[in-house]
């Protein structure tokens, strides 16, 4: 729905500065425009090798749409032979996945010891991507690069390969590409050096989640004056990967019980601003509606980075070059502040939960601007979390290499303003989620980047108590 108010005009501090801060490398696997796949391979002779077309992917492991060039190294029929050492491309040709045309289903299938995937290692059944694999009992990429982690059958028969997604994130959950278009599998979660979502760190889901539990428990205190406090609340943890007391801001609604279960709303604030920034704006509108609306809203800092995501506004969705070249920019620092935030944004929702009674199918993720980025970025790589996302004048999210197989059973509320830098990008966003049949809707105000907050604000928590009744 499209809904057109005239609203006061606002400004707030970073506007412009929509998503992170710095950009950094791909640590042991990401390779940027053009991932190269080591030296040539002698040959192979896989057993009945059914040529294809090479396998395609994205920005990130190749440039966009990179195919595996002139070279890709067609094995000859024989029994059970393997693709040589190496298993790459010659003549410069980017495949950032498998790319060897003609990989055949003999036993094993495999490229030797120093084919990587874009120069990323995954885990998972998911994310193959390999040209015309047959179906081997292995069919893995070498030692220093398993994509789809050798698992019995995973690629599918000749043809076009499935994509693995800019970047060739490997997967780990089911719904692996083994056809065209395919991409990396339902939760994604990448194995050592590689990233579960293209455009983020390189950190794994579960490992983070897992010791934030931990952190919770350990910090736990029952008897504290704090444990359970109804209200609004400024509060702090220590933070021993970060070296500080992180601060983080909780609202819980005056009028609760103490026992029942309560919904949970998190807050992603946008770049320049902290956990206290927006909730205090506009007379504290965000505050008033939490409490009105019965949420538990909690706002974390995120450390000094963008929640893990990488993208900006050079790179909204629609435009998979510019996010691969935001990740050609990776360095080792930024690396290490996007994790540090992510892992915050983790921390703080498990120190929640851990004290207080959440309703666990009512959990919902919002943000604006660079928060947005935050709310897909965290919102598909966390996705067991919530119950539905409502990123706010900011598409930083890309078609691929992302789990949008997972993301798919969440509700989903676009909302952008008509005067905003990218508004043309979430019309691109809407009609995409429109066409692939995504639980989404979309609403549009006459409003600048920052105006727009105030005016979508009581359509969101509108939106949360729809989605919990439904």
């Amino acid at each position: 729905m499209i809904a057109t108010i005239v609203p006061k005009q606002m400004f707030i501090a970073g506007i412009l500065s929509i998503a992170i801060g710095g950009c950094g490398s791909s640590g042991s696997g990401g390779a940027g425009n053009g991932g190269s796949t080591g030296p040539a391979g002698k040959g192979g002779a896989p057993a009945g090798g059914s040529g294809g077309l090479a396998g395609t992917v994205g920005q990130g492991g190749s440039a966009s749409g990179g195919s595996s060039g002139s070279g890709g190294g067609t094995g000859q029929p024989s029994t059970g032979g393997t693709i040589g050492q190496g298993g790459g491309t010659m003549a410069g040709g980017s495949s950032g996945a498998v790319g060897q045309v003609g990989g055949g289903s003999g036993g094993g299938g495999q490229v030797g010891s120093g084919g990587q995937v874009g120069g990323q290692a995954g885990r998972g059944t998911g994310g193959s991507g390999q040209t015309g694999g047959g179906s081997g009992a292995a069919g893995q990429t070498g030692a220093a690069g398993q994509t789809g982690g050798a698992s019995a059958g995973t690629t599918g028969g000749a043809g076009v390969a499935g994509r693995t997604g800019a970047g060739g994130a490997a997967g780990r959950g089911a719904g692996g590409a083994s056809s065209t278009g395919g991409r990396t599998g339902a939760g994604g979660q990448a194995g050592a050096g590689g990233r579960s979502i293209f455009f983020g760190t390189l950190l794994d889901a579960q490992a983070v989640v897992s010791a934030a539990q931990q952190l919770a428990k350990s910090l736990a205190n029952p008897n504290g004056s704090q444990w359970q406090a109804k209200g609004d609340q400024h509060r702090t943890y220590r933070f021993a990967d970060a070296n500080t007391d992180e601060p983080y801001r909780i609202c819980v609604p005056t009028n609760w019980d103490g026992k029942s279960n309560l919904p949970l709303a998190m807050f992603l604030h946008g770049s320049g601003s902290d956990e206290n920034s927006y909730l205090d704006q506009n007379n504290k509108q965000m505050v008033t509606l939490a409490q009105e609306h019965g949420y538990l809203l909690v706002s974390p800092l995120g450390d000094k980075g963008a929640y893990g995501n990488f993208l900006r506004l050079t790179a909204p969705f629609g435009d998979q070059a510019g996010a691969a070249d935001l990740m050609s920019q990776v360095t080792a620092d930024s690396e290490r502040t996007n994790e540090l935030s992510e892992k915050d944004v983790i921390n703080v929702l498990e120190l929640v939960l851990n004290e207080y009674p959440i309703d666990r199918a009512s959990m919902f993720l919002f943000g604006h601007s660079m928060g947005s980025g935050g709310t897909w970025y965290i919102g598909g790589k966390y996705v067991d979390y919530w119950k539905g996302i409502a990123p706010m004048s900011g598409p930083f999210v890309e078609e691929t290499g992302y789990p949008w197989d997972d993301v798919r059973r969440l509700s989903i509320f676009v909302t952008e303003g008509t005067q905003a830098p990218s508004v043309d990008a979430s019309h691109l966003l809407r009609d995409w989620l429109k066409q692939n049949n995504f639980k989404s809707e979309y609403e549009e105000v006459n409003a600048d980047h920052g105006g727009m907050i105030k005016l979508v604000l009581p359509d969101i928590f509108d939106f949360f108590d729809r989605v919990r009744s439904s």
